[in-house]
């Protein structure tokens, strides 16, 4: 086995890597409207002068050639890759075929055209389109805008898939894979697919690291993998690898890296683990190691930036309709019948509002999101009162980050680094109770936690897919030489992102967007303000 460890540093210049032209979106600390304190995440943006900053560079939008100079996009979405540290690093032919395909014409034979060349590969100058929406004014909902005009502007990212070229003998390859934070609902279907494609790719040497970083810790076995111990293991929840938070320090995993040679690293996990894993390729840059690492977003709260969605996130949503229809029979079959159901989303509201939406039976739907009043004429308490009264029933679906202002703050804090949240969900169901007791109206208030019950459950079929072309695509992604990215899927098309740029804060639900209108208008609830 060579050794991953480059000899020498060269010079870190790759001129067979042509740059991109393409202008930046608006996120955290990139643009500064002047004259105005913009929250990234739930104001949209007011324009009070005719230039913004982008960086330390200033903007006149009254030239006509601002455009052109708005060129930090292509620097942010420039993803890594191993030439960067290593120009001299020469691509091979590609393993990677499916030479078993039957003809489907009569110019193919054998399932590639006549002149012996198979077009199943991804072109490296393929990009996807970021945004597809050309709002026209920045008062529309949802509005994402530039300038005060809300010119349209093209923003591409690179497309995932098999490259006609890679940087990795297979045979030379010892591959890694780890399963950070909580549980999920597809992370064995992943791992299933990313140990079937390496083998595709002709590699040997597959091994699963247990318990997430922990794993890393000296004397910690390694568990081997191969097509026939994955199998079968995605028809079952869970992680066959096991989920833990937390671990020993960057320079401590990249030790064990080196001691094992480990010289492909897919690493599931959210927003932390992602950031861990770009530590690591950073790490592993700083050490002239021949290393990519490739992450797969796993978050069941959808809050991964950039992203249609994560993997996990529709069974969640699915499985939450259960508990939904769970709390809805019990309101409605109870005399002045409340069910509360709380639902995952530490930060982002995704699951409640989709769930609500889905299952048309939620009255109330709070979110992280949105700020709200338990009490006093506006609260939900008298809006409960209000459906009592004319319905006789209410159903309220809350995620377990809101309303964290109505509890009493906590210091600590989860293996991750996280606040441990306070329970909302029991909050209002005591609060409830409470109200109703206090103005003599009988109310029989049930509460229903399914959190876990919905973690461990297997992949549905949407999730399922997803899980198999993710894993797909990070196998595609170590092969063509990419590190320190993620894969994921954008205007329904597979990607690839610069890790750091996925991981700058969550993504939350736009309280102008549609969805959030939809659902308001599903549940008619009032603002609770």
């Amino acid at each position: 086995m060579a050794s991953i460890i480059a000899p020498s540093p060269p010079v870190l210049t790759s001129p067979s890597r042509k740059p991109c032209s393409w202008p930046p979106i608006p996120g955290k600390g990139r643009l500064r409207f002047k004259g105005s304190r913009r929250n990234r995440r739930r104001d949209r943006p007011v324009f009070a002068a005719s230039t913004t900053e982008v960086g330390t560079q200033e903007l006149d939008f009254g030239d006509t050639d601002w455009k052109k100079k708005y060129q930090d996009f292509e620097r942010r979405f420039n993803i890594p890759h191993l030439t960067d540290l290593f120009p001299d690093l020469s691509p091979m032919p590609s393993t990677f075929s499916l030479k078993s395909r039957r003809s489907v014409s009569d110019d193919l034979l054998n399932g590639y055209p006549l002149d012996g060349q198979w077009n199943g590969y991804v072109n490296n100058n393929d990009r996807v389109l970021l945004k597809v929406i050309n709002y026209s004014t920045p008062t529309s909902a949802g509005a994402e805008c530039i300038d005060p005009d809300c010119t349209w502007v093209e923003q591409w990212v690179h497309r995932a898939g098999p490259r006609e070229k890679i940087y990795f003998k297979p045979e030379e390859v010892n591959a890694a894979i780890i399963t950070c934070g909580g549980l999920c609902p597809g992370l064995n279907d992943v791992i299933r697919q990313i140990v079937i494609t390496l083998e595709i790719y002709g590699v040997k040497n597959i091994v699963g690291v247990p318990f997430g970083y922990r794993g890393f810790v000296k004397g910690v076995p390694e568990i081997s993998l191969s097509r026939r111990v994955v199998q079968n293991i995605h028809l079952g929840g869970g992680s066959i690898l096991g989920v833990a938070r937390g671990g020993p320090s960057v320079k401590e995993i990249v030790d064990r890296m080196q001691e094992r040679n480990i010289n492909m690293l897919f690493v599931l996990g959210g927003n932390g683990t992602h950031a861990g894993a770009n530590a690591i390729h950073k790490e592993c840059q700083r050490r002239w190691m021949r290393v990519a690492v490739v992450g797969v977003p796993k978050t069941i709260d959808n809050d991964i930036l950039l992203m249609d969605k994560t993997f996990g996130f529709d069974t969640a949503v699915e499985e939450a309709q259960r508990a939904i229809n769970s709390a809805y029979i019990e309101a409605h079959s109870a005399y002045h019948g409340i069910g509360i159901v709380k639902l995952m989303g530490r930060s982002s509201g995704f699951i409640a509002m989709h769930a609500s939406l889905a299952s048309g039976q939620v009255d109330i739907c709070l979110i992280p999101e949105v700020p709200f009043n338990l009490h006093g004429p506006n609260g939900v308490l008298s809006h409960l009162k209000y459906l009592i009264e004319t319905k006789r029933s209410a159903v309220v679906c809350v995620a377990e980050g809101a309303g964290q202002n109505l509890l009493q703050k906590t210091h600590a804090r989860n293996a991750n680094g996280n606040i441990i949240l306070g329970d909302i969900g029991v909050h209002i169901q005591q609060e409830t109770k409470k109200f109703f007791q206090e103005i003599s109206v009988p109310a029989d208030v049930k509460y229903i936690d399914p959190t876990y019950m919905i973690r461990a459950v297997r992949a549905n079929a949407s999730d399922g897919i997803l899980c198999t072309v993710l894993g797909q695509n990070a196998v595609h992604g170590a092969f063509a030489g990419f590190s320190g990215i993620t894969v994921g899927i954008c205007n329904t098309h597979y990607v690839y992102f610069p890790i750091a740029e996925v991981i700058s804060y969550p993504k939350q639900v736009d309280p102008n967007s549609r969805m959030w209108h939809r659902c308001l208008t599903s549940t008619g609830q009032p603002d609770f303000i």
